[in-house]
């Protein structure tokens, strides 16, 4: 669909907000993926490598906090369905040439709505997450280019975003 004919889904005839009905959608598989990067100092990014951060691991903290948001997007956004997740995984690979920590979530149902949304705040406060834990050395970091990069299933099926960050396609 363009923009030009692009419509809000969650807005009715009359401009209300409404949680889109889905019932009438067949139940399939579906997969999303969401990604983002924390930009940090290097001596930040060395210690938060090596797990000596005052607050802990780093890491793994930032993990589970990921994982909990997908499983409670539908308390933290409106209008979002809740979803019995069947997956949902987070990655954090250290990018030297950032320097920084880059943050992967992926989330799967089998059900009638997509999990875009889940692996948006996955990987969001995953991001805030690594934020929160090291700010004590570094108050500068920078959260950004947090966006779907992959969805599949349902009825408008697979997409993947470009190379060069355009719309991608089936």
């Amino acid at each position: 669909m363009s923009a030009s004919n692009a419509k809000l889904t969650h807005l009715d005839e009359g401009g209300a907000a409404n949680m889109v009905d889905v019932s009438s959608k067949d139940v399939s598989s579906r997969i999303a993926v969401a990604r983002g990067s924390v930009t940090m100092r290097p001596e930040t990014l060395e210690l938060i490598q090596s797990g000596n951060a005052k607050k802990g691991d780093v890491i793994g903290t930032a993990r589970i906090a990921g994982i909990l948001a997908a499983k409670r997007t539908h308390e933290l956004i409106p209008l979002c369905h809740p979803l019995m997740l069947s997956k949902v995984t987070v990655d954090i690979e250290a990018d030297e040439t950032l320097p920084g920590l880059i943050v992967t979530a992926t989330t799967k149902v089998s059900g009638q709505t997509g999990v875009e949304m889940e692996a948006l705040t996955a990987c969001s406060l995953t991001c805030l997450t690594i934020y929160d834990m090291a700010k004590a050395v570094d108050r500068g970091m920078v959260i950004g280019d947090i966006r779907l990069v992959e969805k599949a299933g349902g009825k408008s099926g697979h997409w993947t975003l470009a190379e060069d960050g355009s719309e991608g396609g089936t």
